[in-house]
């Protein structure tokens, strides 16, 4: 592949991958938004507490999207149609068994999984509500991450981009007719967010219906080796997606003892709007991903090189000019979510959005990290940064640096447990070079 080339793949892939994951952040920042106007502090607090289970289905459906489509990747590359067909046919395999599992929490255990999440009187019922319908649309989540994945890494960014970005305006005009003209509040939140992935994957249909669609399902017995490497390879991506809805019940936890309800209200404004960052990272790594397998199943070591140079310096620009924003504008986009005009709120969300998002540079860098070592068949070291920054740093330094520096303390545990995350994805990626060469 010449120079040219190479950089309009990456270009065109990075490209439809980013608009498409920024579309699908807005699933929950259109809920928090609309939430925020309609019921106040009460309901951004109960919907704060109910997101980390999003972000378990969301990671859930990305490992076995993500898992499986970088295997295709590489498959494809090596020419291998079968063995395309077989990966393809393992993961929906993988993705009925997950969707089940939702399903049935949904239908049985919401209320308690409410409770345990920390909802109190005052956000239980508004908390189990989304709760209970969010995981009853969990099948419709999973099998959108899928499709997105399988079909961006069939040579086609710009449909996988079109389906996200259509599901994401979709839910967006839902969430103002279901909770405004139709009022119903936290139900129809959750209605307008279940309903985009089914209008996503109605786009991608006539793609992966297609005769020019490259995997195929095989009813067989899925085959246990490649239900291990599925789950091997997606595991950083489910990590991704885990540690946020860790740290943010870990968050809540610690902040309701330092502001109580309030402060969980303002770190929903800044783990919302966290969300929409990790999406532009991830866009990021995932338009790369299919490029980075296919050249390393065509054993191109040089391309491999120069995607990963390309995509870390795409973050890191990204990276400078997010949180300048975050920086410059911290008041104003705190006073959208904050429709009461709370000074209490607004106060700790202006200082959470500062602090907070120093972390953008190593955020981005150890995304990308993760994504790169499964697409060259390294999931183990992949597996052990997603680790760290996920639980085993985060965890031990939240507790500590809010035992120590208070509500400042708890905003910077995210940025120093990405920092040391980079220095030892650092160390790693040169052991790997060392090896391949």
């Amino acid at each position: 592949m010449n120079q040219t080339s190479h950089r309009y793949s990456f270009a065109r892939y990075v490209f439809f991958s980013v608009l498409g994951t920024l579309g699908v952040s807005c699933y929950i920042l259109a809920d928090t938004f609309f939430v925020s106007h309609a019921l106040a502090a009460a309901g951004l607090t109960a919907l704060n507490l109910a997101i980390p289970v999003y972000n378990f289905i969301h990671g859930s459906g990305l490992m076995l999207g993500m898992g499986g489509a970088t295997k295709f990747s590489i498959c494809k590359g090596q020419k291998d149609q079968k063995r395309m067909d077989d990966v393809f046919s393992v993961t929906v395999w993988l993705a009925l068994f997950g969707s089940a599992v939702f399903f049935v929490a949904g239908l049985f255990f919401s209320k308690p999984l409410a409770l345990l999440l920390g909802a109190d009187s005052e956000t239980l019922t508004m908390t189990t509500t989304y709760l209970r319908f969010l995981l009853l649309f969990a099948p419709c989540f999973i099998f959108n991450d899928v499709l997105l994945c399988f079909v961006r890494n069939d040579h086609a960014p710009k449909q996988s981009m079109a389906a996200m970005l259509i599901g994401s305006f979709a839910n967006i005009l839902l969430d103002y007719v279901f909770v405004f003209p139709l009022q119903l509040g936290m139900l129809g939140a959750v209605l307008a967010t279940g309903l985009s992935p089914i209008i996503s994957i109605f786009i991608l249909s006539p793609r992966w219906l297609s005769q020019d669609c490259s995997f195929h399902f095989v009813l067989q017995p899925p085959q246990k080796q490649l239900i291990l490497q599925n789950l091997s390879l997606g595991f950083p991506s489910l990590v991704t997606q885990l540690s946020s809805g860790i740290v943010m019940i870990l968050f809540n936890m610690l902040i309701l003892r330092q502001k109580g309800g309030i402060g969980v209200a303002a770190y929903g404004i800044v783990a919302n709007l966290s969300l929409v960052v990790v999406a532009l990272y991830t866009g990021i790594a995932q338009g790369v991903q299919p490029l980075l397998s296919s050249s390393y199943g065509a054993k191109d070591s040089g391309q491999v090189r120069r995607l990963l140079h390309d995509a870390g310096i795409t973050s890191l620009f990204f990276s400078v000019a997010g949180y300048l924003c975050m920086f410059l504008f911290a008041e104003p986009i705190a006073s959208v979510f904050n429709n009461a005009q709370n000074k209490e709120l607004q106060a700790i969300a202006v200082e959470g959005l500062k602090l907070y998002f120093t972390s953008n540079i190593f955020v981005g860098f150890n995304i990308i990290l993760t994504v790169y070592f499964p697409s060259v068949e390294h999931a183990a070291s992949a597996h052990v940064l997603s680790l760290l920054r996920g639980l085993l740093l985060i965890v031990p330094l939240a507790f500590l640096l809010s035992s120590w520096f208070g509500m400042h303390g708890i905003w910077l545990a995210v940025p120093a447990a990405e920092l040391l995350t980079a220095l030892i994805g650092i160390i790693m990626l040169r052991k790997n070079r060392q090896g391949a060469s």
